[in-house]
């Protein structure tokens, strides 16, 4: 049995509820279908109203229920479900008063790197983390109320889609180290200053800092002066990581070495604080250089030893959707997938094709495209200039879905287009049906343009050991 997290007396205390009932919660859901026995079932409003879902929680075996009205069951009720969340975040966060915390935000990037992160803090002790993506308004408070007083370390994932987002979130964490992957043109339709916009917003992350707390920085980035001076005016101590001398982590070189079993893993050169480091991660996409300095820097300041910090790098392996790969069936043989189909944009779109591109492949290099969203008035000439991208990369077949992507189709020269449709689901098809043995295909795309789908058609194809779309 889990171990208590809140008992319903800590829970009213902390959010200034009333208890209706005693119950003891071994942990915190806002979503029915995922709930555990003896959750905690916070009844928030959303498309639809949480309180509807109570009985429903309560009969799948949550402990108790957090609501803002009179319910049957064990129950703190409150004025309002989502304030009374991150409340008892900031109670979780005060009460493990000795953990050491991080938050991470970025363009690009935040989710693999928060969980390799969290790889290094479990190898050094009681560890938490965001899962997922839960990197919102509701997220950060929920992954907070979630963590568990005897913790010893912990990470956050932070993001947003517009200024004045970040801020309340990182005041909730108060992190001691915090980390800015990159910044690019992501959400650029929501910021009238465009990417310098998203640069200041992303600056919001420092606000939180405990005092003498550690930036993390990546000083490659075109806004790497901008976010300095934003960290040190919340008095930060600035850690920078990049290919340029004087970087504190500085990558040197990043090799990929093919895995016959159609994965791969790479190489990292670096020097860290000057000294010579080598090591094996089971990475291929390029951005992994820069990202496994980036995550050394945040375990060292998280107080892990650096021989964990490797030794987690060198065992976390890519995320669904996040690179992850596959070698499936094809006629006469097999081909590699390479699922990135969990989000996309110019940043990391064209990392990705230059990754594909430094691969040695036995057929051909094809990628599979789908829209990349919410770059506003620019849009159409960030998707023709991946045509730049492709022809650098030596892509052979380039595969396009969306109204979107239809500047790329147009941008393309005949012997690269391998096949377009309005959708990725018209998309998948093609894709399945040209694919063919020795091939290494890349699949990307902004997760509401539904790249996966896409990825999905090629996995039903099967591994060709099993036929049941597991690669061994």
């Amino acid at each position: 049995m889990a171990d208590p997290l809140w008992t319903s007396a800590e829970i009213a205390r902390a959010t200034g509820g009333t208890e209706s009932g005693r119950f003891t919660a071994t942990g915190v859901s806002i979503d029915t279908r995922s709930l555990e026995p003896g959750d905690l079932f916070v009844a928030l409003a959303g498309v639809r109203d949480g309180h509807e879902f109570v009985a429903q929680a309560l009969a799948k075996g949550a402990a108790g229920a957090l609501v803002a009205q009179d319910v049957d069951g064990p129950a703190v009720k409150v004025a309002d479900t989502l304030a009374a969340l991150e409340r008892l975040g900031v109670a979780a966060r005060e009460r493990a008063d000795q953990a050491r915390r991080g938050a991470v935000t970025g363009s690009v990037g935040k989710t693999s790197v928060t969980q390799a992160v969290m790889a290094g803090l479990m190898l050094a002790g009681r560890a938490h983390s965001s899962v997922k993506s839960y990197n919102n308004h509701i997220g950060v408070p929920l992954t907070l109320a979630r963590m568990p007083a005897a913790t010893e370390r912990a990470v956050f994932e932070i993001g947003m889609n517009h200024a004045d987002e970040i801020r309340p979130l990182t005041r909730m964490v108060r992190p001691h180290a915090a980390l800015v992957t990159t910044v690019g043109p992501v959400h650029t339709e929501n910021f009238p200053d465009g990417e310098e916009g998203v640069a200041r917003a992303k600056a919001e992350v420092f606000a939180g800092l405990e005092p003498g707390g550690v930036a993390v920085l990546n000083a490659d980035n075109r806004w790497f002066d901008l976010l300095k001076a934003e960290a040190e005016a919340a008095g930060a101590v600035v850690r920078t990581f990049g290919a340029g001398e004087g970087c504190d982590a500085r990558l040197i070189d990043f090799q990929v070495a093919e895995a016959s079993s159609g994965g791969g893993h790479a190489v990292v050169q670096a020097r860290f604080h000057g000294k010579g480091l080598d090591f094996p991660i089971l990475q291929t996409g390029l951005h992994w250089g820069l990202n496994s300095m980036a995550v050394l820097l945040m375990l060292e300041a998280l107080d892990v030893d650096l021989g964990d910090s490797l030794a987690a790098l060198g065992s976390f392996e890519p995320l669904a959707g996040r690179g992850a790969e596959a070698l499936l069936a094809a006629p006469g043989g097999a081909f590699t997938l390479i699922d990135e189909s969990y989000n996309a944009n110019p940043v990391s779109m064209a990392s990705a094709i230059a990754s594909l591109g430094r691969r040695t492949v036995a057929g051909r290099r094809i990628v599979a495209l789908t829209d990349m969203l919410e770059l506003g008035a620019e849009s159409p000439a960030f998707h023709g200039g991946l045509a730049r991208d492709l022809e650098a990369a030596s892509i052979d077949l380039v595969f396009c879905a969306g109204p979107l992507m239809k500047s790329l189709w147009d941008a393309l020269p005949p012997t690269r287009r391998g096949g377009y449709a309005g959708s990725a689901a018209e998309l998948a098809p093609q894709l399945a049906q040209a694919v063919e043995a020795g091939d290494v295909v890349m699949v990307k795309g902004s997760n509401g343009s539904k790249a996966g789908l896409v990825a999905q058609a090629l996995l039903a194809l099967g591994s060709p050991k099993d036929g049941r779309g597991e690669a061994r």
